[in-house]
């Protein structure tokens, strides 16, 4: 569009030059918005032309050549009669102006034309540039859209998996819930069971508790009327007892003693048989051959049981351990009824030595000990426990009964003597068995039935070396 703006300015410039003279004159014509400017040309010192006509052509600035003929045939017409040469120049021009200026409203009316397509492809140009820059910024925004809807996925993905964990957690929770709460009903379960079991038992021991009662209070005044007969023979039995505190001879020696011991309380029998005949019975334990510690913890210890290398079977019935088995000087067990009868004549303690296989000692020690006569099944009766194998006692507690692998007197559904081996005060099976069998002590497997004394050394105690002795609680 300039470029066709400056065709036409330079096409006016050439136009008007050629009518520039020596003097030059200019006019001016406004046409709407538009101002042009036209140089007149000079026509002092031209001659004018006899047949000059306006034509839409250039005009030039010299006069066309005069031609003989015609100049001569009307240079006879006078100078008034025909108009003068400015006159006929200025209609000339206003012709030529009148035509110019048809020309330049063409001229006009064209570059309206091209103005007006130009400026409608100036706005579809705009158009079309806003349309791209509204389609490009639609491009980002549906971009950005992608963009947030991918990001608001992968979010929504992490929260509905992060639900899910939640979920199978829960189901887990609820799962094991479900499982401790069968397991609380079944504990509950238990818990009700053994206690109506417990209540049978202590109505069971309340009524054994009032049949005893009764007995020992019988016991009793028989007792008091045995210790009224023996006040004597007590005074005796003392002074040997100091004997034998002080006497660190052998085992042999000491045998020798007991037999004359046994000598002088037989002759005394004969003496107190006539008194009142009333029996005697309970210094008949003197009559039985028994070993003698002279040397642990002061001395004047008798061995009720003894196990140092397994040479003996402890695994017998009711009677071989009511009369007793074994070796004194070896492994033996001194017998229930001996027992029965040394720990009711006078108030006894009870020693237990034991040995692990690495040889490391310990002792547990009862200042009160005695067991009933067979009638009442050899029940145990301990207190006062001291000494180090272990925090508390491993032996029952009192009241509990004898049992072997023919007589079964435990508070256990099952049978402990057979399970657990031996003859003992299992009670409920309870945390000692000392009469267990004998493993060597290269063992390493943990045996239910071997020997035990668990607070100190748990369910198998691997002793080389066990010994339970009493002694008179005075000596």
């Amino acid at each position: 569009m300039g470029r066709l703006l400056a065709l036409i300015f330079a096409y006016l410039a050439h136009l008007w030059a050629t009518a520039v003279g020596s003097e030059r004159q200019q006019h001016h014509v406004q046409h709407g918005l538009c101002s042009y400017t036209f140089i007149l040309p000079e026509v002092e010192h031209c001659d004018p032309l006899k047949d000059f006509q306006v034509t839409n052509t250039l005009q030039r600035d010299s006069p066309p050549e005069v031609e003989l003929d015609t100049s001569q045939s009307k240079q006879s017409m006078t100078q008034k009669e025909r108009p003068s040469w400015q006159e006929r120049k200025l209609e000339s021009l206003e012709s030529a102006m009148e035509n110019n200026t048809q020309w330049l409203q063409k001229l006009d009316n064209f570059i309206q034309e091209n103005v007006r397509s130009g400026m409608e492809e100036i706005k579809r140009t705009a158009v079309h540039t806003q349309t791209a820059a509204m389609l490009e910024m639609g491009t980002n925004l549906l971009s950005q859209s992608a963009e947030q809807t991918r990001k608001l996925t992968d979010v929504e993905t992490q929260v509905l998996n992060q639900t899910s964990r939640l979920e199978i957690q829960l189901l887990e929770y609820s799962l094991f819930t479900n499982r401790l709460e069968k397991h609380i009903l079944l504990q509950t379960q238990e818990i009700s069971r053994l206690s109506d079991k417990n209540s049978f038992l202590e109505q069971r021991l309340l009524a054994l508790e009032a049949r005893y009662g009764k007995e020992l209070q019988g016991l009793q005044s028989e007792k008091q009327q045995l210790q009224d007969l023996l006040g004597k023979q007590s005074e005796l039995v003392s002074q040997l007892q100091g004997e034998l505190g002080s006497s660190t001879l052998n085992s042999t020696l000491l045998q020798r003693q007991q037999a004359a011991l046994t000598d002088t309380v037989q002759q005394l029998l004969a003496v107190v048989s006539h008194c009142n005949g009333v029996k005697t019975s309970l210094l008949n334990v003197v009559c039985f051959q028994v070993f003698c510690d002279m040397k642990t913890r002061g001395g004047g210890w008798t061995v009720l049981q003894h196990r140092r290398n397994g040479s003996v079977d402890f695994h017998r019935g009711w009677r071989e351990y009511k009369t007793g088995f074994g070796e004194p000087s070896g492994e033996h067990w001194l017998g229930n009824d001996i027992i029965h009868k040394l720990t009711s004549s006078q108030e006894y303690s009870l020693h237990i030595q034991l040995r692990d296989r690495e040889g490391n000692e310990a002792f547990s020690q009862y200042g009160r000990f005695y067991i009933d006569g067979e009638d009442n099944n050899y029940s145990l009766h301990v207190e006062g426990f001291s000494g180090t194998a272990g925090r508390t006692s491993s032996l029952t507690h009192s009241g509990s009964q004898f049992s072997t692998k023919d007589r079964d007197n435990d508070r256990c559904t099952c049978k402990c003597a057979q399970l657990a081996s031996g003859g003992w005060w299992f009670d409920a099976c309870g945390p000692s068995n000392l009469n267990g069998i004998y493993y060597p002590a290269s063992s390493s497997v943990v045996r239910y039935n071997g020997i035990k004394w668990y607070y100190w050394k748990g369910p198998n105690l691997m002793a080389t070396m066990t010994t339970m002795m009493v002694r008179p609680v005075n000596f």
